[in-house]
């Protein structure tokens, strides 16, 4: 009975430890939507108030770390197909599960932007000026040269071109899957792996808000995108290309940077260890096994010795 409870024991631990894909894939379709909804919320509703790109990077890092502490130990708190690009790289998941991965972050980040797109106020509309719901949506668009929040906020005196945006672009996304790859390593000790990526989604956002309302997420850019106006000749929505392109080329410097510059592999450690346990112990045990041969060599000596002094005692008796 013991046994049988044992076994089944056993069977949940590996159950709990190795989530099926669709429990994956779901917990990165609620992550994604929950930090979609809460950055892209903010960035729409934006005329509203004047928590500007302190509030995006605040609300960004809250949601995955809200986010992350739910669902993270079962997926891995990814959120972000940069950092699943990342994870694959680095040797973490396999191909199949990254673009697994990229569909569900869709899905989740396109769901979140089209609760927003169906809650917002008619009237409210009015009140801003917009003709629709979908230009609600333009100021959360991810832009660079006239879509620019830096060339809004100068009024078309400064903007960032398409250069410094693709650079700034591929730098935050290196860092970000830098941290998360180190905090989530196998060695890594650290019982705060959200807490340090959400702060990292944090202060980059608030070095990059006015270069391109930070993209950073291609899954998060795509879903604005979608929703807003801006998909004419030089509308945003033809930009989405370098939110895409420059978040997985950061994910892959990231990542390459990451296995080249890694210490040893857990199981290499774990192989040097073994062995130099095996080399040194191997004379102490030498040593100890001549005097137990020598104990057993002994014994049939003495109980040969004790067996002909009992022979006489016998004889003796019956003579007697």
């Amino acid at each position: 009975m013991s046994q049988d409870l044992a076994a089944t024991s056993g069977v949940t631990e590996v159950e709990e430890r190795s989530p099926s894909l669709l429990s994956r894939l779901l917990a990165e379709t609620f992550g994604t939507f929950l930090l979609t909804l809460v950055i892209v919320g903010v960035l729409v509703y934006s005329p509203l108030n004047t928590v500007g790109g302190l509030g995006v990077a605040l609300g960004g890092g809250f949601a995955y770390i809200a986010g992350a502490a739910a669902v993270g130990r079962v997926s891995g708190a990814h959120f972000n197909p940069a950092i699943s690009l990342g994870a694959w790289l680095s040797g973490r998941i396999s191909v199949s599960n990254m673009f697994s991965y990229w569909g569900a972050q869709l899905v989740g980040a396109i769901l979140a932007a089209a609760v927003l797109f169906a809650t917002v106020p008619q009237p409210l509309l009015a009140l801003l000026g917009k003709e629709n719901t979908s230009d609600a949506f333009d100021s959360a668009v991810n832009g660079f040269s006239q879509h620019s929040p830096l060339y809004l906020q100068t009024q078309g005196q400064a903007q960032f071109d398409w250069l410094p945006a693709l650079l700034v672009e591929v730098i935050i996304s290196a860092i970000l899957v830098g941290v998360y790859l180190g905090v989530h390593d196998r060695r890594s000790k650290i019982g705060y792996a959200p807490v340090a990526v959400g702060s990292a989604i944090a202060a980059l956002t608030l070095v990059s808000w006015f270069v391109t309302n930070t993209g950073m997420n291609p899954a998060r850019s795509t879903a604005a995108a979608l929703f807003a106006n801006n998909w004419g000749g030089d509308g945003s929505g033809r930009q989405l290309w370098l939110f895409w392109l420059a978040p997985l080329v950061g994910a892959a410097l990231a990542a390459l940077f990451y296995r080249a510059f890694a210490s040893v592999e857990p199981e290499e450690l774990e192989l040097d260890e073994e062995d130099d346990e095996d080399d040194e112990p191997a004379e102490p045990v030498t040593a100890q096994s001549a005097p137990v041969a020598e104990s057993t060599d002994e014994s049939p000596e003495k109980t040969a010795e004790a067996e002909p002094a009992a022979t006489p005692e016998k004889k003796a008796d019956d003579k007697a």
